[in-house]
């Protein structure tokens, strides 16, 4: 009779526990556990989340995906809410009611700045968070709402934006120190609620309206360039998280709304599986393998958990 060595040209290994870095394709026997294992490639997948306890749209949003925090939201309001990767948690209000409003940073030091209220107001002011209070902030130096922000309490960057009625959407870009906003590079175009990844030194600004693109720009904490990756599905009021060479980008509006999702590896933009509803005017927070979509228009309460694809033992079964 053969032998699975000189079938295949190797044996199965036995130990008695798993390998610590086992390889793709690696097959072993637990002998500890009585189980016949395998090192594979699980794919990337969306899961849910838990709810919300009221519905939010068009607010700010940062953190991770098992510490978030969500603040502010249309209509004009002042919730704040936390996330433990399970639950959501009601937490001090932002002093200030509005939508629209931009965050950065961690749930236990967090930034929120600009936003609009009905019927006119837009906002300079600024918030940070220590995880229990707000206190304020330094003002930016131009109001807006819609404006894209990335970074962490003590080196943060806004982008674009709009101020109603006018000039309309802006190209300004400021930078955050913990206390005081300073003026930083010019976009190529005026553009608001585009996503956002990356940090002060290395953000990345994609998607946005007027019009809706695709277009995807890199800041070297000077100056923005037009990155050569643009986005497979032009969009706008989406869904985004990451670093300037691995973000991702979820949902939006094309228009109508949409479930799409897309990951950057700092060139090109891949297609992952969706969300499983199209909305627009959500938020999200984490990193590209590992992200959060909080709610979305029109008022929304869910929650959607992203796991990216990874390596993944499994036990192989009969079945």
């Amino acid at each position: 009779m053969a032998e699975y060595i000189n079938i295949r040209g190797q044996s199965i290994e036995v130990v008695a526990s798993d390998p610590a870095n086992p390889t793709i394709g690696q097959i072993w026997y637990n002998s500890t556990s009585n189980t016949l294992k395998g090192e594979s490639y699980a794919a990337a997948a969306w899961a849910t989340g838990g709810t919300l306890p009221t519905g939010t749209q068009s607010a700010a949003a940062c953190g991770t995906q098992t510490a978030s925090i969500v603040f502010g939201g249309y209509p004009p309001k002042t919730t704040t809410l936390e996330y433990n990767g399970s639950s959501w948690t009601s937490a001090t209000g932002i002093p200030y009611a509005s939508y629209g409003n931009s965050g950065f940073g961690v749930q236990t030091a967090a930034v929120g700045t600009g936003g609009f209220a009905d019927p006119s107001t837009q906002f300079t002011t600024t918030s940070e968070y220590n995880g229990t209070s707000w206190t304020s902030g330094g003002a930016l130096g131009n109001a807006r709402y819609n404006a894209s922000a990335t970074g962490i309490l003590t080196a943060g960057l806004i982008w674009g934006g709009s101020l109603y009625p006018s000039p309309g959407n802006r190209d300004l870009t400021e930078e955050y120190d913990g206390s005081t906003w300073t003026a930083g590079g010019t976009l190529p175009a005026a553009i608001q609620a585009t996503g956002r990844a990356g940090t002060q030194t290395a953000g990345l600004a994609f998607g946005g309206t007027p019009p809706v693109t695709g277009v995807t720009n890199e800041y070297d904490g000077s100056t923005w360039t037009t990155a050569g990756g643009t986005m497979n599905t032009a969009r706008v009021y989406m869904g985004s998280d990451g670093l300037q060479t691995a973000a991702l980008a979820f949902g939006g509006s094309i228009p109508p709304s949409t479930n799409v999702t897309e990951s950057y590896n700092g060139t090109n933009w891949t297609n992952e599986p969706a969300l499983a509803t199209a909305t627009n005017f959500l938020m999200g927070t984490g990193t590209q393998s590992s992200a959060l979509k909080i709610g979305g228009s029109p008022q929304l309460t869910s929650t959607e958990e992203f796991t990216g694809a990874a390596p993944v033992t499994k036990t192989i079964t009969a079945s």
